[in-house]
């Protein structure tokens, strides 16, 4: 059999190191994996495994920076049939799986890190159906996000989670992270959306899970426990999506302000005005000055801040709440107020926040983004936080994102190996700090392997030790994307 990667133990009252992962992984049988290989390719046809080095380095990572690791082989799944095959064989070999939809995650929770197969969703990338009247949509987990939600408003519907890689990313992907977006604060995550699904076990079962009506409860949700898994617990073939009415009109407003101080009023009087933005997207005064001169706007003198807001609904009501919405900001002291008047003035205003992040890779040799989640009446203690730690550390750490829901993505940029020891004090600091104002270490990424040291800080070992239970009961040989979210050396599946 094949032993899982084993993942440093990093207790939350120790300097957390970089997150990696202990690359001595032994087969107990050297042969297996060659048996387990020749089966697959027997089961699936010919050339369907890939051993290619260029193939297998172009599926070695994700979009964090968890240090690369190529499996031993490639397989792109078709069908649920070819994930049954993969996982039966795998498991009875005790291979490690590690499923892979677009391969945009920012936690390392694609990386092959146990070696073994990457097994490919994005070959099964079908809208299988919608249903206009019951809203509600069957897909398959390899489709590209954007696309979804394209074919949705051709019908007349929405899918709302927009998460800011919608172009490249996969709902499979979107679902195992359970990834979020600006809407969120108006219309909720991925889970809002997941009816139901048909998923493949590690054992080579596949099964019916949830439901297509919005109501149900029937035994254990079973469906929650897998959407956020990272691909632990199973893998998903085919989904049942909700979808809502499309809105009908779109508003959109950008206001400058001359300190980040003045969003957590902002947003709080939005809502005092009773507003319900789709999006009230953020930027601190450092992510501003770095798109400044990149953003196609004329950005005010004095601006330390900025806040797009966005409003839907009736053609009729909306201009009247886009109003309400403008004077609320300006009686929180905005420089300025800009609003779209049609489509294209619209995406003017959302460029600056698309190029953000795209922006800051370009002013540093390294970044990492942390996607915490405070409160919203903590938003300005945050902030705070964030510009004491860029203050004590010399690095660059701008700060941008929904500050509706309080989920800010804290970037930090460096340069040099030297400064990688300043980069890991100031994560650490930010999460001691996220805690005590009672939030969350990820909002809409994961815990994959980049954050799988610091889940001590959140949860209580009781709780990991239940996590980790249920993770057996799942996958009893541990041969699922095995080494991530749990931060103990303990190895599942070794033989």
């Amino acid at each position: 059999g094949v032993s899982a990667a084993i993942v440093p133990d990093i207790r939350p009252h120790r300097r957390a190191r970089k997150p990696g992962f202990d690359a001595r992984l032994r087969y107990g049988d050297p042969m297996s994996l060659d048996r387990a290989l020749a089966a697959m390719d027997r089961a699936l046809g010919s050339g369907r495994v890939v051993t290619d080095p260029d193939v297998l380095e172009a599926v070695s990572h994700d979009e964090s920076d968890v240090p690369r690791r190529r499996a031993d082989a490639y397989v792109e799944a078709r069908s649920e049939q070819d994930v049954q095959h993969v996982l039966r064989i795998a498991n009875a070999h005790r291979v490690p799986v590690t499923a892979r939809a677009g391969g945009t995650g920012r936690v390392g929770a694609a990386v092959p890190v146990a070696g073994g197969v990457v097994l490919g969703m994005t070959g099964m990338d079908q809208l299988l159906g919608l249903e206009r009247d019951d809203q509600v949509a069957f897909v398959q987990p390899g489709m590209i996000t954007g696309r979804f939600g394209a074919e949705a408003e051709a019908a007349g519907l929405f899918y709302p989670p927009d998460p800011n890689s919608l172009e490249s990313c996969c709902l499979g992907g979107n679902v195992a992270l359970d990834a979020g977006g600006p809407r969120a604060f108006k219309y909720g995550v991925t889970r809002n959306y997941v009816l139901g699904m048909r998923a493949v076990l590690a054992d080579g079962t596949a099964v019916a899970l949830g439901r297509r009506t919005p109501k149900g409860v029937t035994g254990y949700d079973l469906v929650g426990t897998i959407v956020g898994s990272e691909g632990t617990l199973a893998v998903i073939t085919e989904l049942t999506m909700k979808l809502v009415a499309r809105p009908e009109a779109v508003g959109t407003l950008l206001a400058f302000f001359a300190d980040d101080s003045a969003i957590a009023r902002a947003v709080s009087a939005l809502g005092s005005a009773r507003l319900v933005p789709r999006c009230l997207e953020l930027l601190d005064g450092i992510a501003l000055e770095l798109v400044r001169s990149d953003a196609g706007l004329d950005v005010p003198a004095g601006a330390r801040a900025m806040l797009l807001v966005e409003l839907d609904g009736d053609d009729a009501a909306l201009p009247a709440a886009v109003e309400r919405a403008g004077s609320a900001l300006a009686d929180c002291g905005a420089l300025e107020v800009l609003v779209a008047r049609h489509g294209g003035e619209r995406e003017r205003l959302w460029s600056a926040r698309r190029k953000l992040s795209r922006t800051l890779r370009t002013v540093r040799r390294h970044k990492i983004s942390e996607d915490v989640v405070v409160p919203r009446s903590r938003l300005a203690d945050l902030l705070a936080h964030c510009r004491a730690l860029a203050d004590r550390t010399g690095l660059l750490v701008p700060t941008y994102g929904h500050a509706g829901d309080g989920n800010l993505p804290v970037n930090f940029l460096w340069d040099t190996d030297d400064e990688k020891r300043l980069v890991d004090e100031a994560v650490e600091s930010l999460f001691r700090a996220v805690i005590e104002m009672s939030g969350t270490l990820s909002g809409e990424h994961g815990i994959g392997l980049a954050k799988a040291p610091y889940l001590g800080l959140e949860q209580a070992p009781e709780v990991i030790a239940l996590g980790e239970r249920v993770k057996r009961t799942f996958d009893p040989n541990g041969i699922l994307n095995p080494g991530k979210i749990f931060p103990t050396g303990r190895r599942h599946g070794a033989c």
